[in-house]
């Protein structure tokens, strides 16, 4: 008895052992997915016979694509196996897979070794990349607010974001390192490979931290409460949790367009013959880095102000900002495209990004109750992932070709979608089950 009251109060003794352990394993995924993006047009020329640059290009991001298929299914096992067995057993899991998926396209052959082989390898690398990711960000955030104190859970779960910051700047920082010293050439032969080799070297400092972790409080009260009660099922949740699932997949729709368009794509735009800008990748590259840096920072500022001020306000806010700045500031990038310009413009995004993302997590969190967060998380989360930022990058790289401007109407739709959502996620029925410290309650 006195181990368990031990291990129910570790994690909130040891806030840094938590922050770390949720996010080391989020920034891997972000990371991957960063370099994959940055490096899209490389990896296009080692995986398909080469045409014109957007061709190819376009292919690249159709596996990207792909491999977000994976996710409602990782949302569903690697969900319902959190809620089930524990949020630290999930976490274990997904850092494992996501290394397996990193590593086999670190490795595979190109195109021209084993022909059609190269690009299916790559697709199973992202599969996998996609299955563990879907289960992620709901293992990840149920972990970070059960293992925070109440009146911090909005800034603890801003390091989610945060870490994907951290990410990106490692990201930037590998992709800078790599256009400076080697030649397109080499970098298109065999260097682009490099970023993905570094983001392994990771893996053993997470699964070391996650393997050494107690469970959450809230989880084991939870087990004990229920122990001769059935475990969900993805049936029970969906009966019992309908308008959460809705509302949440609703305001995940802006959580990932924002950003997989002004974050994980742009740089890649930048870059790119149909946005017309005549920026190189190690310039957009620069800019990623530098701008990243300012999106961790806000995302943590954010969160702290929505835990004095309230999430609902924050929010908003944030919801209004990208609805509206978005449209003017590439408007002034196309009219000015020099490099100032472009790291102005593009620090003003990942502030934008930052003032909604740097609370999402805990405002998704906090409509789920203990027995179903990671599962109802995943499943709101993932779903929107497909439909809304998986195929963005090919679909934006497809619509800029006829619109340079096509990046902010995407988000400017989102932004609508997202401002619904809110309206009705704080207006939930206060007798559905809800947690105690519901996203209602933060207004």
């Amino acid at each position: 008895m006195e181990r368990i009251e031990q291990d129910m109060t570790s994690s909130k003794k040891s806030p840094g052992k938590a922050v770390a352990a949720a996010s080391i394993g989020n920034a891997l995924e972000w990371y991957d997915f960063s370099v994959f993006a940055f490096f899209a047009t490389y990896i296009g020329h080692s995986f398909f016979i080469d045409g014109d640059e957007s061709s190819t290009l376009f292919k690249t991001f159709l596996i990207f694509a792909v491999g977000f298929i994976a996710r409602p299914l990782g949302a569903l096992y690697l969900g319902l196996y959190g809620d089930r067995v524990g949020r630290k057993s999930a976490l274990v899991l997904t850092i494992a897979l996501m290394a397996i998926g990193t590593f086999i396209i670190a490795v595979a052959p190109p195109i021209w070794m084993i022909g059609v082989g190269a690009p299916i390898l790559l697709l199973v690398g992202r599969l996998l990349q996609g299955f563990s990711a879907g289960g992620e960000i709901g293992g990840a955030t149920a972990f970070l607010v059960e293992s925070a104190p109440k009146e911090k859970q909005a800034v603890y779960a801003s390091w989610l974001q945060a870490s994907m910051g951290i990410s990106n700047i490692l990201a930037a920082l590998v992709g800078v390192t790599i256009t400076t010293y080697f030649t397109d050439p080499e970098i298109q032969e065999w260097a682009w490979r490099i970023p993905f080799l570094i983001g392994l070297l990771i893996v053993p400092v997470g699964w070391y931290i996650r393997r050494n972790l107690d469970e959450t409080e809230d989880f084991q009260i939870q087990q004990r409460a229920q122990q001769h009660v059935k475990p969900p099922s993805l049936k029970s949740i969906l009966k019992e949790y309908p308008r959460h699932i809705l509302f949440g997949f609703m305001f995940s729709i802006l959580w990932a367009v924002c950003i997989y368009t002004l974050i994980i794509y742009m740089p890649t735009y930048y870059a790119s013959s149909s946005a017309h800008l005549g920026f190189t990748r190690n310039q957009a590259f620069t800019a990623s880095l530098i701008g990243n840096i300012f999106m961790v920072v806000v995302c943590v500022i954010s969160g702290s102000l929505a835990d004095r001020f309230g999430m609902a306000r924050m929010l908003r806010i944030g919801a209004i900002v990208l609805l509206l700045g978005s449209y003017p500031l590439l408007a002034w990038l196309q009219y000015s495209p020099t490099f100032s310009t472009l790291i102005m413009v593009h620090i003003a995004f990942c502030i934008m990004v930052s003032i909604f993302c740097g609370v999402a997590p805990v405002a998704l969190a906090s409509i789920f109750p203990v027995s179903v967060r990671t599962t109802g998380m995943s499943i709101s989360y993932n779903v929107a992932t497909i439909f809304f930022a998986g195929f963005a990058p090919a679909l934006l790289t497809w619509a800029s070709t006829y619109d340079a401007m096509a990046p902010s109407y995407y988000l400017m739709f989102a932004s609508l979608v997202g401002l619904v959502a809110l309206h009705y996620m704080f207006n939930l029925d206060s007798n559905t089950p809800t947690e105690n410290w519901s996203i209602k309650a933060s207004q």
